[in-house]
């Protein structure tokens, strides 16, 4: 039981590196999905809304990044617990459910952390695509005015002519 309870314990702190691993990487996919954001956010005149979207979503990503980890160390200390304390088979077993199911809760969170960011980064295409097709508008808008501009001045310069010979 004993070794049964050591080789469970191993593969716990296996999954734990594991998710800390993918909470690094999901970290840093927030961080260069942020710095992106930054710099598409220089170019446009939407640039202070793109600045708060994106420090909300670094906010909002860190924030959940930093309960996972604690979480995560939690589960660490408890496996370090029950090798101190080299509980008995049964209970050992019982802490061991117990963890096993806190490992799923916090895979799951993970994942849908990581399909938030997929969703989050869909999402500023989007606004990059919306923002590129606007500024395309806000300029032919500008040549249609200076083009009706030309023809009004036209038109006045005929009405004078007009009104001259009469």
């Amino acid at each position: 039981d004993r070794d049964t309870d050591k080789k469970r314990i191993e593969e716990l702190l296996e999954e734990n590196m594991v998710l800390e691993i993918a909470q690094k990487q999901s970290m840093n996919e927030s961080a260069h999905l942020g710095w992106e954001l930054e710099q598409l956010s220089k170019s446009t005149d939407l640039a202070d809304t793109r600045k708060s979207f994106v420090f909300e979503l670094n906010e909002c990503a860190s924030s959940r990044i930093l309960k996972l980890e604690k979480d995560n160390q939690s589960l660490q200390n408890t496996i370090q617990e029950l090798r101190d304390a080299s509980l008995t088979s049964r209970e050992s077993s019982l802490k061991f459910v117990e963890l096993e199911k806190e490992n799923q809760q916090l895979s799951k969170k993970i994942e849908k952390l990581q399909n938030q960011i997929e969703k989050e980064k869909q999402s500023n295409q989007d606004l990059e695509t919306l923002s590129e097709e606007l500024i395309k508008d806000k300029e032919q808008l500008q040549v249609i005015m200076e083009t009706l501009k030309a023809d009004k001045d036209r038109q006045i310069k005929d009405l004078k002519k007009e009104n001259d010979h009469l």
